[in-house]
């Protein structure tokens, strides 16, 4: 059987690994098929498919947009998604530039409080990087701040805390938009990580499937197997097609591996046929 990985991350993000280094990890992995989803953008895409090419690993352009519901911030899946098309890439450039005032501000807080970080030492030697959290986190750790990337993000990069103010983010429903007007097939990522409890987290699935989101990440590494159910259930009936992915980071989350996650995943490539097929009728 074939196996596939549809959330993944490299360097252009918050990963570790440089989008080749990703495509030869899923090879060594004996997968089928990975899905490039960086955060808020698609700037390793062409390296990737270029080592798909070499290896035999299809890779899929796909992103993972941040947005926001309740006070949360909320990860939107887009697999299929096309670069370069001029309304997407506007998107992109203005999301790019919400998260650079976000990210000004938070280095200004840590800089009244005596801690300045060199670029180096924020991009990791990747200086297209799109500067997260995680890329923080690291170079504190590198520093002796905390004994963990945990304890890390604990004490220091909580989402509204002393050093981390919210992000400015577009709402899910022009996201969703955005994603679909690009031709992409939309997901809804690792849905009970937004704690807001099973009630709520149906009502937002179902919200986000009546603006035209086709897909629900039923599969990831943070989902135990009652939640997997519940997912597979809520998929079924709101007709959801699932989606599932590890989301490897490399070193960044040093226990989830590509293709198996934390040891549970294997992702058959029947899903990614679904995938295809469902956006195939949807371009008819």
């Amino acid at each position: 059987m074939c196996f596939i990985d549809l959330h993944v991350h490299s360097n252009a993000s918050d990963g570790t690994l440089s989008p080749r280094e990703v495509v030869l990890l899923a090879q060594e992995a004996g997968l089928s098929a990975i899905a490039l989803t960086d955060h808020d953008t698609t700037a390793g895409t062409a390296e990737a498919m270029a080592a798909g090419e070499e290896t035999g690993v299809r890779v899929i352009p796909g992103i993972e947009v941040s947005s926001s519901y309740e006070d949360k911030e909320l990860h939107i899946l887009g697999l299929f998604v096309h670069p370069g098309e001029a309304g997407f890439e506007d998107f992109l450039k203005a999301m790019r530039a919400r998260r650079d005032r976000r990210n000004e501000e938070m280095l200004a807080r840590f800089a009244r409080d005596g801690i300045t970080f060199t670029q180096e030492e924020l991009t990791g030697g990747n200086p297209d990087t799109v500067i997260t959290r995680a890329h923080v986190a690291r170079a504190l750790l590198a520093r002796g701040a905390g004994s963990s990337r945990e304890q890390i993000f604990k004490k220091y990069l909580q989402y509204g805390g002393r050093y981390c103010p919210l992000k400015e983010h577009f709402p899910p429903e022009e996201v969703v938009r955005i994603l679909l007007e690009n031709g992409a097939f939309v997901s809804l990522a690792h849905p009970f990580q937004y704690r807001l409890g099973d009630r709520a987290t149906e009502q937002l699935i179902a919200r986000l499937a009546s603006l035209g989101m086709q897909g629900l990440e039923v599969y990831h590494s943070s989902h135990n197997p009652l939640e997997v159910k519940k997912l597979s259930s809520i998929a079924r009936r709101l007709r959801l097609l699932p989606t599932g992915g590890s989301d490897f980071h490399g070193a960044n989350k040093p226990d989830i591996q590509i293709g198996t996650g934390r040891g549970g995943l294997r992702l058959p490539i029947s899903l990614l046929e679904d995938i295809e097929k469902r956006l195939a009728e949807e371009n008819r």
